[in-house]
């Protein structure tokens, strides 16, 4: 089997899973939709405020709506031994690590279509900008945020506090890629400077942080 197949079993795994409980999807759509809720309630925007604050209360809804599906990715994994068996097997540790990171990364994608319409209502949004650079923003952003999720969350599994442990590791690392989704998510809609600069920013993130997860995922798996 080629690798791209590696990665399409378990792709195709974690998708049936989630299919079934429906854990993750579930909880992230709670969450996320309290908070856009409570800080809708809170601020009462007008249209120019809502423009500057939404960027910041949507990617900060999401980074912690995705903490829960981070956490119970590999929980799954632990059921039956399943890791021990991935150690044993001859695919590649890094074809079950970007199998994981693009499910957790599809379930953010249909949380956020979720998300879209009903921040436009409740904030009065309105792209001042180039509207269609969110169609380029959001998806890396995403990306950023569940390619470094999926992997400490990893490193953190055999912890006895790791629902703990990914925020306090995760929170840190992601401080340039949330500086970056926020800049040009607020540029976007407000139209008062280029995000250009943000998403060049976005886009280094993600190929270098990426590329590190990809070439040690190995080693956390391995790990004792």
């Amino acid at each position: 089997m080629s690798y791209f197949g590696y990665v399409m079993t378990h792709l195709r795994k974690d998708l049936q899973l989630e299919w079934r409980s429906r854990d993750s999807i579930n909880g992230m759509l709670f969450f996320s939709l309290l908070v856009v809720v409570v800080f809708s309630l809170a601020f009462d925007p007008t249209a120019a405020m809502s423009r500057q604050i939404a960027g910041g209360i949507l990617w900060v809804a999401l980074l912690f709506a995705s903490i829960t599906a981070l956490n119970q990715a590999w929980t799954r994994e632990q059921r039956n031994r399943v890791l021990d068996a991935q150690r044993m097997s001859p695919a590649p540790p890094s074809a079950l690590f970007l199998g994981k990171a693009i499910a957790n990364f599809l379930f953010v994608a249909l949380v956020e279509l979720v998300l879209a319409p009903l921040f436009i209502v409740f904030y009065n949004l309105h792209a001042l900008g180039q509207g269609w650079l969110l169609a380029l923003v959001m998806p890396l952003g995403t990306w950023a945020l569940v390619c470094n999720g999926t992997f400490f969350a990893a490193l953190g599994l055999r912890t006895r506090n790791r629902e703990l442990l990914l925020p306090l590791i995760l929170f840190p690392i992601s401080i340039p890629a949330l500086l970056g989704m926020m800049q040009a998510t607020t540029a976007i809609l407000s139209g008062e400077f280029e995000p250009s600069l943000w998403i060049r920013l976005l886009i280094a993130y993600n190929i270098a942080f990426t590329t590190a997860c990809l070439l040690l995922f190995e080693t956390v798996l391995s790990a004792e």
